[in-house]
């Protein structure tokens, strides 16, 4: 950071090795940068010259400065006013580069200048605080300057032309904004239950400077404005329109019974007792993940008093993957191509056994398995990717013929390995070069329905994995000398027979990562993904369903992953596959392992 500004800095220092585990080779994972550090706006000094007063704006930028009063004193009185700081954030890889005047000082106006902001852009958060990473690309920003007569009568160079909005270095973003999920509810549809689906923003560490409001209460007025434009069209919310927290409430917090109230405006007392638990629900799931609320219970009260509760160990009727009340087993192919089951508690991943039915019986050699999230059916695509079965992997059904054929010439060309969503619905891709296809089975029978994917281009789906709550998906997807990760949204039309569903509005996720092996879902707004950068090696991260990463989400490393199974209870081992240590777990706060030499695919159910 540069020098005009003041700044009080604690280091959090630490040391850890990662011991090796058998014969998976690990490396430490890189720490996350150090959040504790807080700048202090401090105001121009007087007779600053142009290039102090651009960089002293730039810093005090990068501060918890409320209001950014201070950071409004580089402007003009007119551009102090009319700058709107909360627009919108530009995140640079890092902190803007700033060049002088390109005119020579003989044609320079001795009243006015210019500089240009340079850097080079990896991400953009609207107004809405949705983060959108891109692919890095050149930014350049002028930032005119004029001489003012101040309070005093003295000309002072200050800014008149800036682009409203922050402009950030990542590092500084990553101090200043944390991720959040807020929660909505899945479009409505005939004869299913509500069910929650996470919708990632960032919001300010501490306290928001604008609103001064404090990080729980941020995190619940993003959720009363209403989901992002990115999800508007597969979510809704149980809040009345127009709702919004009582004025002047800018601190949330529980009280001592771990009772968190939330006092809203009056548009919340035309929610029914069904809508307002619908409502508390959605508060409860959205704070639940902030470690400094610890939040019971939530109270949800209107202009008349209290309207309404919810406790959390009744919040379970809105999970978004209710398929299993245990937790999830995991599901392999063996070296003679049957489906294997490795039971939910089985320490070190012993005593596997051949699932029930033909999948399991071996007549048919399968290559990859997935299993429906309820655990009662399992689809298996042949060794040779040419066949896609469904059967029970409960009860001894009969063989059945293939659902889905691929004509493909090459097998990897052929089918993809399938995916269950949290609707009961199966997926998979035919990556045939003459007539690529995305294919739905509803409730893993019938006939195959394709979904259009209007965005994919030239692209061709390698691999896909459906999110619990069945409204995500997110792609492998290859296109000339690469393969990366695109995340769409899943839209219904229709209903019944007449249902028709396409994946619209795909976005890169983890454009650094240029070559992407294998992706699964890791909770409700998370992907743990392997890939590299370009010229890098290959690595294992976790990315947010919004594409945003972390250098604190990069795991150990593990030899050549060729595939990898994460669960929605994220306390669940990650379980990868590799090339020459079969296949390996690793369980949070422990080291890669070695469970099974022999064995592929493996997944949990979903």
């Amino acid at each position: 950071m540069s020098v005009p500004l003041g700044c009080a800095v604690l280091v959090l220092a630490g040391c850890g090795a990662m011991p090796e585990t058998g014969d998976v080779k690990a490396v430490e994972a890189s720490r996350a940068g150090d959040a504790q550090v807080q700048v202090y706006a401090v105001p121009p000094r007087e007779g600053a010259a142009p290039l102090e007063i651009v960089d002293g704006f730039l810093e005090s930028m990068t501060s918890d400065d409320p209001g950014f009063a201070t950071t409004r004193t580089y402007l003009t009185q007119q551009a102090g006013r009319s700058w709107k700081p909360s627009e919108g954030t530009t995140v640079l890889a890092k902190a803007p580069n700033r060049n002088g005047p390109s005119f020579h000082d003989k044609e320079r106006k001795a009243t006015e200048t210019t500089y240009t902001l340079t850097g080079e852009q990896v991400a953009a958060v609207d107004a809405q605080s949705s983060y959108r990473p891109l692919a890095p690309t050149d930014y350049s920003q002028v930032l005119h300057l004029v001489l003012e007569k101040g309070p005093d009568g003295k000309q002072e160079w200050r800014i008149d032309v800036v682009p409203d909005g922050l402009v950030l270095g990542q590092s500084d973003f990553k101090r200043l904004y944390r991720p959040v999920n807020k929660y909505y509810f899945a479009a409505a549809r005939a004869g299913s239950e509500p069910s929650l689906v996470a919708d990632p923003v960032y919001v300010r560490n501490r306290t928001d400077p604008v609103t001064r409001m404090d990080t729980a209460t941020q995190t619940v007025r993003t959720l009363l404005e209403g989901p992002s434009n990115w999800l508007r069209p597969v979510v809704e919310s149980s809040f009345p329109a127009g709702t919004t927290l009582r004025k002047g409430d800018v601190t949330l917090a529980p009280d001592d019974q771990n009772v968190l109230k939330v006092r809203l405006s009056k548009q919340a007392d035309k929610a029914g007792p069904a809508e307002c638990r619908m409502m508390a629900a959605q508060v409860l799931f959205t704070l639940r993940d902030l470690t400094s609320a610890r939040v019971g219970q939530v109270e949800l009260q209107g202009e008349h008093g209290p309207l309404c509760s919810l406790a959390a160990d009744e919040s379970e009727e809105f999970e978004g993957d209710r398929g299993s009340s245990t937790p999830d087993s995991q599901y392999f192919v063996d070296d003679k191509g049957r489906v294997q089951r490795i039971p939910s508690g089985s320490k070190g991943l012993g005593d596997p056994q051949p699932v029930a039915g033909p999948l399991g019986a071996g007549h048919v050699a399968m290559g990859a398995v997935g299993v429906s999230r309820d655990e009662q059916q399992g689809a298996a695509v042949s060794a040779d990717q040419r066949d896609l079965y469904v059967s029970s992997v409960v009860s001894e059904d009969e063989a059945a013929a293939p659902v889905v054929t691929s004509h493909a010439k090459k097998a990897e060309d052929g089918l993809s390995a399938p995916s269950w969503d949290g609707r009961g619905d199966l997926w998979v891709a035919d990556r045939n070069p003459s007539g690529p296809r995305l294919l739905r089975l509803v409730g893993g029978e019938g006939e195959p329905q394709e979904v259009t994917v209007p965005d994919l281009g030239k692209g061709r789906i390698e691999a896909l994995r459906l999110s619990a709550d069945g409204v995500r998906v997110a792609l492998r997807v290859a296109e000339g000398e690469h393969t990366t990760l695109r995340i769409g949204r899943v839209e219904r039309h229709g209903s019944g027979d007449a249902e028709r569903v396409s994946v619209e509005d795909l976005r890169t996720a983890a454009p650094q990562l240029t070559d992407v092996t294998a992706v699964s879902w890791s909770g409700r707004s998370r992907l743990v993904v392997v890939g590299k950068e370009e010229g890098g090696v290959q690595q294992v991260r976790y990315v947010q369903a919004d594409g945003s990463t972390s250098s604190s989400g990069v795991l150990p490393g593990v030899n050549q992953v060729t595939a990898v199974a994460a669960a929605d209870d994220e306390q669940l081992p990650l379980m990868a596959d590799t090339e020459s240590d079969g296949i390996v777990k690793l369980s949070p706060g422990d080291n890669w392992q070695t469970v099974l030499k022999e064995g592929s695919s493996l997944v949990y159910p979903g």
